[in-house]
């Protein structure tokens, strides 16, 4: 059964899947390659949705953690400092157009969200899991959530669930609907349907009420 923390792991699942994605086209710009621009200009949405999912968990989840494993958090939000950084960078090799420069800043922020993300499947949200219940924990998402502008959110919808294998799309499907009201995740619904294209056959396969 999906619990609110398996919809943060989708999502990082979803910024490493894009960000792979992003830092080949750019290496392969640099090399000679051509026509691979669309692709890395996908890079600017996902510079948004990382700023925003680095504000929901200083918001939503590191009070949380404080509470449970003091100083614990420092480390992580210094991490998103360290991103932030990266990510100015990328923008600036980006701005200027340089190929070479570009596939350089590229493999930087992918090296540095790799190794945080590990870090937080493998320790930060395991400590949340053990010790923190599942409405607690939907508090907490709900906190982190709020980040993301909600004229955007159509956006991320479309941005995300291309991006996530069968059992991601499932997990974050079935959270949405337990933790949104009935109107609105109707309105999600058809979202997702849009995203997921012809998987949306197999979506209604594991969530019949879907259909």
């Amino acid at each position: 059964m999906a619990e609110p923390l398996d919809a943060v792991l989708a999502i990082h699942n979803a910024f490493r899947r894009d960000m792979a994605g992003v830092d080949a086209a750019a290496l392969d710009t640099a090399r000679g390659k051509p026509g691979l621009a669309s692709q890395i200009e996908r890079y600017r949405f996902l510079d948004k949705v990382l700023v925003w999912h680095a504000r929901g968990e200083e918001v939503g989840i590191f009070p949380v953690i404080e509470g449970i494993a003091p100083s614990v958090a420092e480390a992580y939000e210094r991490d998103h400092r360290a991103l932030d950084a990266a990510l100015k960078a990328w923008d600036a090799a980006m701005s200027a157009g340089d190929a070479l420069q570009t596939a350089r800043a590229t493999a930087a922020p992918k090296f540095h969200l790799d190794t945080h993300l590990g870090k937080d499947d493998a320790h930060l949200y395991p400590l949340m899991r053990a010790h923190v219940s599942v409405a607690d924990q939907g508090q907490a998402l709900a906190k982190m959530s709020g980040t993301v502008p909600q004229d955007r959110f159509p956006e991320v919808v479309m941005w995300l669930f291309p991006l996530l294998g069968h059992d991601d799309r499932e997990n974050m499907t079935r959270i949405w609907q337990m933790v949104r009201p009935a109107p609105t995740f109707a309105q999600v619904k058809q979202l997702i349907q849009k995203a997921v294209g012809e998987d949306w056959a197999e979506l209604t396969r594991r969530i019949p009420a879907l259909a």
